[in-house]
């Protein structure tokens, strides 16, 4: 690499690319955003074009559990809506001065390397392309921008959504609604939906658990924090609590679930079952084909149907960086804790993640340890060493003990108690800590220090 300054990319401004320009912003290294639309906040920002957000959407994780450390949301509630948490984006952004870091409305169409070892940004932006090199490109774009929209024998004739591109549930007035999927965001439109549409059906190939928001009085997420049971302990324990909590599922039509408790994404959503209760809607099973507004199901029966919202998720992509680069293997790259691909070279990924309850505090996490990679890398090149050995030895264990579905959305799902010691590890080898609390440095500070800022800057036990 040349002698120059390192400069470092961050392409997104959402939850990630966010604790992706803090990270660095606080440990004095040269970095600027790349952000396609107006203002930060990602797919939380209804008003971005590529947001999935719709209008009752709230976190499915508590507040205390989801927010980042070192600035704790102002709110009351214990599930806040999309409205609040942008205002959370907002502030956050404006709290530690990342604005100015970011070129917003700024599309990244193609990161490639140049001969010497770094990146070539090609962007395009308000005034035109524009080409820029970088030793380091994070990418934290998110995971939910490209629907994943599966084919079907025969037609339907009536209107085929995604339910990425659903906003409110005005959409379902007086229609006969079949949803395809049961996810989170299948079962929050299905309540949307049965209080406009005629009627609503789900299509389902698989059972689900589903968790309570709140157990004993409190969220149910903030139960047992800091004290994690083994795996096959807790799905012990937790199997029959949830199971008094929620009853049956089987009850309402689901399939009995052919894998164990957190084997798979729980549904954090039981007013789905209350509404199945009441007869607002009904569970069908997987689809065999189309027939014009007919469609037909494996069991042998049929519904007409004005809407199809196909509640079928997302496929991970990320189309300006060849596969190769992230070392690609199936579904999603194969990268050293989510993050790192094998050959460390200078592509890192932020919110490449999935795992419950592990929040934006565990996205910023990675964010520190890439942080600190990078600076260690232009600054003390020994520790950056020891990282890149740790990456060529076995790999750690990020499941926690748990044996994930092999499922595309599963790809990358980790444990998040097991992920987040792992990494607060790695973190500790270049001398550093997570920060824990609102008492982290300020912008400006860290912008008077950055001269002779340390590759531990700004970090906190």
């Amino acid at each position: 690499m040349p002698t120059t300054t390192p400069r470092y990319a961050v392409i997104g401004a959402g939850p990630s690319g966010l604790a992706g320009l803090r990270a660095m912003q606080r440990r004095g290294l040269d970095v600027t955003g790349y952000e396609s639309s107006p203002d930060v906040g990602g797919l939380w920002n209804i008003d971005n074009p590529r947001s999935t957000m719709y209008e009752s959407a709230h976190l499915i994780s508590s507040r205390t559990t989801t927010e980042f450390a070192e600035f704790p949301m102002d709110s009351t509630a214990d599930y806040p809506s999309h409205r609040e948490l942008r205002r959370y984006f907002d502030d956050y952004a404006d709290h530690f001065g990342l604005r100015e870091l970011i070129r917003f409305e700024t599309r990244v169409d193609r990161v490639e390397r140049t001969p010497d070892g770094g990146w070539l940004v090609h962007a395009t932006g308000p005034d035109g392309p524009t080409t820029d090199e970088y030793t380091g490109v994070v990418i934290a774009n998110g995971t939910l921008a490209h629907p994943n929209v599966p084919t079907f024998a025969g037609e339907f004739t009536g209107e085929i959504l995604h339910t990425s591109a659903y906003k409110d549930a005005e959409l379902f007035e007086g229609k006969r609604v079949l949803i395809i999927g049961a996810g989170n965001s299948g079962c929050d439109i299905a309540v949307d939906a049965v209080h406009r549409a005629a009627s609503v059906d789900m299509s389902v190939r698989r059972g689900y658990y589903f968790v309570p928001r709140y157990l004993f009085g409190k969220p149910s997420d903030t139960l047992n924090q800091g004290r994690p049971l083994p795996a096959r302990i807790k799905q012990a324990v937790d199997t029959p609590v949830l199971r008094a909590f929620t009853g049956d599922p089987t009850r309402y039509g689901f399939p009995k679930p052919d894998y164990k408790l957190y084997e798979s994404h729980p549904i954090v959503n039981t007013m789905i079952l209350n509404h199945l209760g009441q007869g607002d809607l009904s569970i069908r099973a997987d689809i065999e084909r189309f027939d014009g507004e007919r469609v037909h199901f494996r069991d042998g029966t049929h519904g007409d149907y004005d809407l199809v919202m196909l509640a079928t998720g997302y496929t991970l992509d990320y189309p300006f960086v060849d596969r190769s680069d992230l070392n690609w293997e199936g579904f999603s790259p194969k990268l050293y804790l989510n993050i790192f691909p094998p050959s460390f070279n200078g592509l890192a990924v932020l919110g490449m993640i999935e795992a419950s309850g592990i929040g934006w505090q565990g996205r910023a996490e990675q964010a520190e340890l890439v942080a600190a990679y990078f600076a260690a890398d232009a600054r003390d090149p020994l520790k950056a060493a020891k990282l890149r050995a740790d990456a060529a030895g076995q790999w750690p264990d990020l499941t926690g003990g748990y044996k994930y579905l092999a499922l595309e959305r599963m790809s990358y799902y980790v444990n998040k108690d097991a992920y987040r010691r792992v990494v607060r590890r790695s973190l500790a080898a270049f001398g550093e800590a997570p920060v824990t609390g609102p008492d982290a440095p300020s912008a400006a500070a860290d912008s008077a220090a950055s001269d002779t800022a340390p590759a531990t800057a700004g970090a906190r036990a």
